[in-house]
Formats: C-alpha cells, sequence, structure tokens
C-alpha cells in the first residue's frame, strides 16, 4: 500500500472535525430509528428520511438484507440504544437482486480470479417477498418487543423515493 493512499481522506478527515458537533453524545438513536439496507453508494440513509448525523442507527450490508449480524445490531439497537422503528431498505437496480447466486458466484470469480463457488453472497430473487421475509425475522426475534415498528421498503435509486411494501 503507497504511504499516500488516504491523505485526501485524512486531509477530509480534519475538515470535519473542524465542524464536529457530537462531541459527548451518548450514541443513543436520537429519533429513535434503526435502518437496514444496502452498501450501494447512491444511498444516502440518513438523507433519505430526513435525519441527521446521532438520529439513527444505520446497517449497511450487500442487498441490504436482515442477516444474523444486523439482527444482533437490532436487538441492541432495540435495548439499549432507544430505537422503537426498523426500516429495511432494499433499492432499485441492486445488483444483488438482478443477478442469480451462480451468476454472481461467476462474477466474482472473474473478477477475482479465485474460485468463487464455496461463497455464500445473499441474492434476491423476489425484493418484495425478501423484504417482507426480513420483515418478519425482525418481528419474529425474542428480543425485540412487539410493540417495535418495523416496516419495508423500496428505495427508488432514480427518484429518491422510497416505496412502502409492508
Amino acid at each position: 500500500m503507497s504511504e499516500n493512499a488516504f491523505d485526501d481522506l485524512l486531509a477530509a478527515n480534519r475538515d470535519f472535525a473542524d465542524r464536529f458537533d457530537l462531541h459527548g453524545f451518548d450514541g443513543v438513536a436520537r429519533a429513535g430509528v434503526a435502518m437496514v439496507t444496502c452498501m450501494d453508494s447512491r444511498i444516502d440513509p440518513l438523507g433519505m428520511i430526513g435525519l441527521s448525523p446521532g438520529d439513527a442507527k444505520i446497517l449497511r450490508n450487500p442487498g441490504g438484507r436482515v442477516t444474523d449480524a444486523a439482527l444482533v445490531a437490532l436487538v441492541l439497537g432495540v435495548n439499549l440504544l432507544r430505537v422503537t422503528r426498523v426500516l429495511v431498505v432494499e433499492h432499485t437496480r441492486c445488483s444483488m437482486a438482478s443477478s442469480s447466486e451462480e451468476q454472481l458466484r461467476a462474477k466474482l470469480s472473474d473478477a477475482s480470479g479465485v474460485d468463487a463457488s464455496w461463497m455464500s453472497l445473499g441474492a434476491v430473487v423476489d425484493q418484495k417477498t425478501t423484504i417482507r421475509t426480513d420483515v418478519q425475522r425482525v418481528h419474529a426475534h425474542p428480543l425485540i418487543d412487539s410493540s417495535v415498528e418495523v416496516g419495508g421498503f423500496i428505495y427508488d435509486v432514480d427518484t429518491g423515493l422510497l416505496e412502502q411494501v409492508i
């Protein structure tokens, strides 16, 4: 790795630190919101719902799936960090929803030059069905109280609008 590979990011961080206003903040979700969404760089999780840093817990992964790790984070958020509403958000034109598991593995193998046939990637066959299943996973968890509101959405990366699925 080159010595200067991160210089631009560290310079931007110094500018960020000059304006930093969360000093002493306790880390709770001030708006009571947690969002599970995709890692896609077209998604601005806080901006899309009118929130700011400190307002919500944001969990990102390929496809915006409620994985076991996401469930652990939601359990902690609900029980320790004042989360009362959970959004499960997938999006249009998602790579995880536009290829089968086998196709994704083949693309990964081609790109990396290493056999990826053994890896589970989590391709999404039907986004609306997947969202309903993931919302149900949250509802069914014994450490997430039934009073927690859970909704499933599809974010349109071309319009910026959310469509509620469930």
